[in-house]
This record gives C-alpha cells, structure tokens and sequence, in this order.
C-alpha cells in the first residue's frame, strides 16, 4: 500500500475537521452561523477560522474555528471583528498569540487527528 503524501493528509484532515464542527451542534443537520445567525443544511455551511487557516498551530484547533455562511467567510473575508465577538477577549487573544507560533506536524499527528475527528463524527 502506497504512502499518503502530506498534502493528501492535510486535505483529509481539512475535510473531516470540517464536518464535525460543521455537525456537532447542527439540529435535524440545520446549523447556525456563528456570525449572522443564518441557518442552513450544515452541508451548505462552511468551517470558518479565526486565525487563517495558514497557520497551522490553529488550523485544526476547535477554539478557532466556527460554522459560518459563505456570505461571511468569503464574501466578507471571515468577518473577523464578528467572529472575535463570539470568541470572546481573551480567547481572541490566545488564538492571536498562538497563531504566531511555529508549529511542525509530523505525518503520524495529521493520521492521529484524522482518526480522532473521524471517531467524533462517527459519535454524533
């Protein structure tokens, strides 16, 4: 069996991460942005990040991250000042700090996280 490249983990992580923020407080699947309160199928919802999803020391960490609609994630570049509302202070400021730190995943966390995350769906 072929390796898995590290982009290929990153996407897989990306996707189920997604899933389960965009799931794990949906209703009847029916989420709720976090910044306008649109509902929608979670499916048609996004997982919206605080800090860019360039910065992997917050990519895949569940307080930076939110559901939101494609209006406030794309359209309105993630709604920052919103998003950091529903934060809260001192959580913005610990993404903030944290986003900045160098982080290096080595293939085996990615694997782990895709499992962990994969689990938590499956739990739902």
């Amino acid at each position: 069996m072929k390796k898995p490249t590290r982009k290929s983990l990153v996407i897989k992580l990306d996707t189920v991460f997604s899933q389960y923020i965009r799931r794990k407080d949906a209703i009847d699947e029916i989420a709720e942005c976090i910044t306008c309160n649109k509902k929608d199928h979670y499916k048609k919802l996004q997982c919206g990040h605080f800090m860019s999803r360039r910065h992997y020391s917050t990519r895949w960490d569940e307080n930076n991250v939110g559901v939101q609609c494609y209006g406030c994630n794309i359209t309105n570049q993630g709604q920052q000042f919103k998003f950091s509302l529903y934060l809260g202070n001192k959580l913005s400021n610990e993404m903030y700090v944290k986003s900045h730190k160098t982080v290096k995943f080595a293939d085996i966390d990615l694997l782990d996280m895709i499992e962990f995350y994969t689990a938590k769906i499956n739990s739902l």
